[in-house]
């Protein structure tokens, strides 16, 4: 079992009418500049952990979890893009008050990350983007069928179709982590597997993320929309990628990262950096790496 060097403290803050769980370690002081981890889709605020004991200093870090993930638990059927601006906007006023933060995102907290810094670029002091691609560009005439998905699929979602698996042991899981990333070693893995889920009623392991984050949205990826935002993005940005290509792995030629280096052109100070024998869980594979590129970037 992975052995935790900094613990963290779990905190519930009310935020919309949630009850946000979020994740600190190290604690507030005037000199130090708040560092807030957003997560991926389907992950946990926790799975920050290797990073944070990788660290050379203390820092003061803020993790959520995002709505519906991890303890922030919400009765929905679907998720929209915008509350993640929204409960990360609340949740800054109560952490950071007015001080600008640094902002870590990786994967679809990347992207919220990315969209925050542009629509409230005073509250970001430095951005670091862990494999926060975004979407392939859309047009419109393919609106029709964004919304006959997300009927379907909120169909599917009620009729029991989209559950999440469960697992008959915190080994299962493990095994499942295992599987998707196979450079995640056990101890890690075991770790994990306990923050990633939990025991219900019948004793079998159920993942902490709702079924309603399979919906898909009915709402297009207005690429648009998302350069004029990015342009009004004023903190610097560290965009970090891992060495195997994940957009080619998930959209082969439809989306690429070529296309996603044009994208970050609209940025007016990025860094790009590459985090070597590494998936898209470079968090789990390259802790050390990844916690000395943040160092470096923030400082």
């Amino acid at each position: 079992m992975y052995q935790v060097k900094r613990p963290a403290r779990s905190e519930f803050v009310a935020v919309r009418n949630l009850s946000y769980h979020v994740l600190c370690w190290g604690k507030p002081a005037p000199d130090k500049t708040p560092l807030v981890l957003l997560h991926g889709w389907m992950d946990v605020a926790a799975s920050y952990q290797f990073v944070v004991d990788a660290m050379s200093s203390e820092q003061y870090v803020i993790a959520p979890d995002w709505r519906g993930f991890g303890h922030s638990v919400l009765q929905t059927d679907n998720f929209w893009f915008p509350d993640y601006l929204a409960d990360l906007d609340f949740l800054l006023d109560h952490y950071a008050g007015a001080q600008a933060v640094n902002l870590v995102g990786h994967s679809m907290g990347g992207n919220v990350a990315m969209i925050y810094a542009g629509v409230r670029p005073e509250r970001v002091r430095r951005l670091v983007n862990l494999e926060g691609f975004g979407m392939p560009a859309t047009q419109p005439q393919q609106a029709p069928e964004h919304f006959v998905h997300w009927l379907d699929d909120l169909k599917k979602l009620h009729q029991g179709e989209l559950e999440l698996k469960a697992y008959d042991s915190v080994a299962g899981v493990a095994r499942r982590l295992m599987k998707t990333n196979p450079r995640l070693g056990a101890d890690k893995a075991n770790w994990l597997a306990l923050q990633w889920a939990q025991p219900n009623a019948q004793g079998q392991w159920v993942i902490l993320g709702q079924a309603g984050h399979k919906v898909r949205s009915a709402q297009l990826y207005r690429l648009d929309e998302t350069l004029e935002i990015y342009r009004q993005i004023s903190a610097p940005v560290l965009a970090v990628e891992a060495s195997d290509d994940s957009l080619k792995l998930w959209w082969k030629d439809k989306y690429t990262l070529s296309e996603h280096h044009e994208r970050l052109k609209a940025v007016a100070q990025v860094e790009i950096a590459s985090v070597a024998d590494a998936g898209h869980m470079l968090h789990h594979d390259q802790p050390q790496v990844l916690a000395a590129l943040i160092e470096r970037f923030i400082e």
